[in-house]
């Protein structure tokens, strides 16, 4: 009897059938069914494994020690991690091929290795290279070693054999279980080798940190039971034209999700962005431009509105957004019409955000309204000033989350004014000195206030 059992799954969801679709009956996806050889010999390591399990015991007798975490070497990493490294935590770390995965990663590993025991799997490079971006970096290590291999069961050798504090899998699409038949990168080997990987760090209490690839959508490649089975899952974004970096957590089970740390890629390597708020803001009181503060996780921003308005040579005005959902600003744009008064349907609209920072948060609604009505009138908003307010489809301005840390952040800047909803009588007398602040409750009452010119009505030739 053969000792081989054959199966299909889909490498877009992962899901499993018994025979081949030409699409996946899962997520509809064409193509993307592969054949892959299983061994039978997994029901023997299973019938091992729940012999030599743990056994239970009382909740209470479970040690409730406060985690000792150490740090990555960059202050804005371990924001994002939630304070640090925990020990027996697996991390993910994902981004576009080129982004500086390996470079962050080679970095951290250096700075940790100055004080814990250290091991660097590459699987995608051999160790003379590695040593050639090393020596780029410039960086200084002390107990940290370095391991080529992409076979499974010898990394896992090596890591046992090293049993160090921090070990780093690079990459882990390149890493393949002998087991399995199927090639290196499939759905199985991913789900295999990071189930293998995840249960020798919780067993022994290593902190794993593995990189994953993206695929052309800028998801996690591999399934997303991946996703899952880590702890922490981080995206390391950017582009081509900037040289800034944004590490933003998407899950963290010892942290809060969407932090972000802001690093700027250099010849010599990564350094960390120690205020951010300053790279997207220019301070500038120009028509078309408003400051608003937003949130990232537990961080406030504050982030330059860009609008320009202009009228339209279309049969269907023009809507464009940087950094902004445009969903968001067509809803801005009805409201605007309803309680302001002004047709901005014979208009183009473009919005951007400074330095295309993408922003969530909804009380960046207020902003985005005054720098479209700015623009629209050519009157620049009261000067250094920022506005912070989500916009109610009833022409309200609604309250915004994290209103003290927002307020504390445009008095650190050195902000003059601030716009924003009603506030608590406790907030507003601990600020009441060190900026000015407006509460105002509709949409009309902010454009009143932030624009010199009172006249709003719109006269086309």
């Amino acid at each position: 009897m053969s000792s081989k059992l054959s199966t299909f799954i889909c490498q877009n969801c992962g899901s499993e059938t018994s025979q081949y679709f030409g699409k996946c009956l899962n997520c509809n996806s064409w193509n993307s069914i592969v054949e892959e050889i299983k061994s039978k010999n997994s029901k023997y390591k299973e019938i091992n494994d729940i012999k030599n399990s743990k056994k239970s015991i009382p909740f209470n007798e479970i040690s409730s020690k406060k985690i000792s975490r150490f740090t990555s070497g960059f202050r804005e990493f371990d924001r994002v991690l939630g304070g640090g490294i925990v020990p027996g935590s697996v991390v993910l770390l994902g981004g576009e091929p080129g982004i500086g995965k390996s470079t962050i990663v080679l970095q951290s590993a250096g700075k940790i290795s100055l004080n814990e025991k250290v091991l660097y799997i590459t699987a995608e490079e051999s160790l003379e290279q590695v040593k050639i971006r090393w020596e780029r970096l410039n960086q200084n290590s002390i107990d940290l070693k370095i391991f080529a291999e992409t076979n499974l069961s010898l990394i896992i050798e090596e890591i046992k054999r090293v049993n160090p504090c921090f070990a780093i899998i690079d990459s882990i699409q390149a890493i393949h279980n002998n087991e399995m038949q199927s090639s290196p990168g499939s759905v199985s080997q991913v789900r295999a080798c990071s189930s293998e990987l995840q249960n020798l760090a919780k067993d022994n209490n290593i902190a794993l940190l593995i990189i994953g690839h993206v695929t052309k959508d800028g998801a996690l490649a591999g399934p997303k039971t991946l996703e899952h089975l880590v702890d922490t899952v981080i995206n390391f974004e950017g582009d081509n034209i900037s040289s800034h970096r944004l590490l933003r957590s998407i899950k963290n089970r010892f942290g809060s999700t969407f932090e972000i740390g802001i690093f700027e890629m250099l010849e010599e390597g990564l350094r960390e962005i120690k205020n951010p708020s300053s790279i997207f803001t220019n301070k500038e009181n120009i028509a078309g431009v408003t400051t608003t503060i937003t949130n990232e996780g537990t961080r406030p921003l504050a982030v330059d509105i860009q609008a320009l308005v202009n009228k339209t040579f279309y049969s269907n005005p023009r809507r464009t957004t940087t950094g902004i959902s445009i969903n968001r600003l067509h809803q801005i744009l009805a409201v605007i019409e309803k309680h302001v008064g002004i047709k901005l349907s014979e208009f183009d609209c473009y919005i951007a955000t400074g330095g295309g920072f993408e922003i969530n948060d909804p009380s960046s609604d207020l902003g985005v309204a005054i720098s479209i009505l700015s623009s629209l009138k050519n009157i620049p908003p009261l000067a250094n000033s920022s506005f912070i307010g989500e916009l109610g489809l009833s022409g309200q301005v609604r309250k915004s989350n994290n209103l003290r840390k927002k307020i504390e952040e445009a008095v650190r800047l050195g902000i003059k004014n601030i716009v924003v909803p009603k506030l608590e009588e406790e907030i507003n007398n601990n600020f009441q000195n060190l900026i000015n602040i407006k509460e105002i409750s509709n949409i009309k009452e902010a454009v009143d206030y932030s624009l010199t010119d009172k006249k709003l009505e719109v006269h086309i030739d």
